[in-house]
């Protein structure tokens, strides 16, 4: 698949993004439209310990017990849309316990479309089990054959059904590890923004030509494996291990990586752990998940409600199967954000999409500095500097950080948002060393490459083509 790098803004400003719609919604499954005028939930859920150990145990997990309960309740509870995620456990790296899943979800979606009128289709997230230790291109893994593993999952899911592929990809782990471990915004920018954004670029080109050939939809990633290891990490108000401005920043350049994603053959949507997907949004103009205060059953964050302001999938993150008094884990969930997209819908349908948006945004906005900076005008201006410098990977992911960078300083410095002396100090510090690299793509390769061959012993220019 061919590479298109964005070089301008898919909207005219800010306020133009709204949830619900996208400049290129996308349809697939049975009856989904996403991004096309409305926001639709999405149900995200992991089977529970033990049932991966034999094929027919699992098939019926995903199948028979989640998926139905699922559905039953969209009927239940008068719910049209939904979309199903199944995050592959790492055992469905083969056929044989991944296929069944697969083919069972498209067949149960199929009836209860036809016998009820639900609108509904899958998302199929492979693994992503790539080790920096042993390589991330075919031929590197060693006895795991991961890269392999990788591309062949692709061609399981998209061949027994699959609605839409999507995966969690770990290209510049090794390096978003040290960076987040030690405060190094440069390591971070390497590693996710400029190696990250390559390998990006490489699976989903594969990605997308299998996707294409099976007449599935490529949707989309994240930086799962790293923005939000590093925003997990700061936590909340008690936490201070990592620096909620150093969490913020890499969010930024977090979305260059992501966005490559689109730019090789991915239509949307992304994946719904992507917080920078609204930056992403903005850019391309594409449909973005995103998840939040309904997600409290597997993390909490800073800004739960700020995140759904221009979200077409809203989904719960990820729960294990099990009962509560309400009906099964999946049903109470899904009831959760299926009533949160149900009044996004209405708030559209009464004309006041916009005054909705803007609730969320400002409940967060000044909560801290992660939700200062995504909030949806801000958003856009990264995604600005990302466009600006839309054909250079390294250039455009330093400019989301920097842009990103003073964009809270700014905020701080206009007493709108406050700051602990601490993320204060780190954020100056972090605009002092990003405006000290070079503008040169190569010097700034030559630098990082000598200045972490020791620091990072396990990155491999192999690894990237490099």
């Amino acid at each position: 698949m061919a590479v298109t790098r964005y070089t301008k803004m898919a909207y005219d400003c800010a306020d133009d993004m709204v949830f619900g719609k996208a400049k290129q919604p996308v349809s697939y499954g049975f009856g989904l439209k996403i991004g096309a005028g409305e926001v639709i939930p999405e149900i995200n859920y992991a089977p529970r310990p033990g049932t991966e150990k034999d094929a027919e145990r699992l098939r019926k997990e995903y199948v028979d017990y989640i998926s139905k309960d699922i559905l039953n309740r969209a009927v239940t509870a008068g719910f049209p849309s939904v979309q199903l995620e199944t995050e592959w456990v790492s055992q469905m790296n083969q056929a044989k316990l991944s296929a069944p899943v697969v083919a069972g979800q498209k067949e149960i979606c199929e009836k209860y479309h036809e016998e009820y009128g639900v609108n509904c289709g899958t998302r199929q997230t492979i693994p992503d089990q790539r080790e920096a230790e042993e390589g991330l291109r075919p031929g590197m893994g060693g006895s795991h054959a991961y890269p392999e593993k990788l591309f062949e999952c692709a061609e399981i899911a998209c061949e027994n059904g699959a609605d839409n592929l999507s995966c969690e990809s770990v290209g510049g782990k090794e390096f978003a590890d040290y960076a987040v471990t030690n405060g190094d915004i440069v390591a971070f920018l390497f590693g996710v923004g400029y190696l990250g954004s390559i390998d990006m670029t490489y699976i989903w080109q594969e990605f997308a030509d299998i996707a294409k050939k099976n007449k599935c939809v490529a949707g989309g990633d994240t930086n799962c494996s790293g923005a939000n290891v590093s925003m997990f990490m700061a936590g909340g108000f008690l936490d201070n291990d990592v620096q909620k401005t150093f969490s913020a920043v890499t969010r930024c350049i977090s979305a260059a990586r992501t966005l490559a994603a689109w730019e090789a053959g991915a239509v949307g949507p992304d994946k719904d752990c992507g917080y920078e997907g609204i930056i992403c949004k903005a850019i391309a103009g594409k449909p973005t998940a995103q998840e939040g205060k309904n997600c409290q059953c597997a993390h909490c964050d800073l800004q739960g409600n700020l995140i759904a302001q221009c979200c077409d999938l809203w989904s719960n993150e990820s729960v294990e199967y099990h009962p509560e008094f309400g009906g099964t884990s999946v049903q109470c969930w899904f009831g959760s954000i299926a009533y949160e997209a149900a009044l996004m819908n209405c708030a559209t349908q009464m004309g006041q999409e916009k005054t909705l948006r803007d609730l969320y945004m400002y409940t967060d906005r000044f909560r801290g500095p992660e939700g200062y900076v995504l909030a949806y005008d801000n958003a856009y201006k990264v995604g600005q500097a990302i466009a600006e410098n839309g054909n250079d990977l390294y250039l455009r992911s330093r400019a989301a950080g920097l842009t990103g960078a003073k964009i809270i300083l700014e905020g701080y410095e206009s007493k709108k948002l406050g700051l602990t002396n601490k993320q204060l100090e780190t954020l100056q510090d972090i605009i002092k060393k990003l405006e000290a690299l070079p503008e040169d793509t190569d010097k700034f390769y030559e630098y990082c490459v000598k200045e972490y061959k020791d620091t990072v012993p396990l990155f491999n220019p192999k690894s990237y083509d490099l």
